[in-house]
């Protein structure tokens, strides 16, 4: 019977917990949706990622010329 007079304190308990975990979840979404614009607008600016293999430009191939 102990468990009855407490039921009310687990569901909302068990109810703030699912309630806070899907907060999270839907903030991770939707920075993950934000992250991925700012990423592709500065990719279409011409930013590229550092873990691309870079590409030699003009003063890449300056430098090679002079060593």
């Amino acid at each position: 019977m102990e468990t009855a007079d407490h039921f009310g304190f687990i569901a909302a308990a068990y109810t703030a917990a699912a309630a806070v975990v899907l907060v999270l979840i839907a903030w991770v979404m939707i920075d993950y949706r934000a992250q991925r614009r700012a990423l592709a607008d500065l990719e279409r600016r011409g930013f590229s990622r550092r873990s691309e293999p870079v590409q030699a430009g003009p003063a890449m191939e300056q430098a090679r010329q002079d060593a």
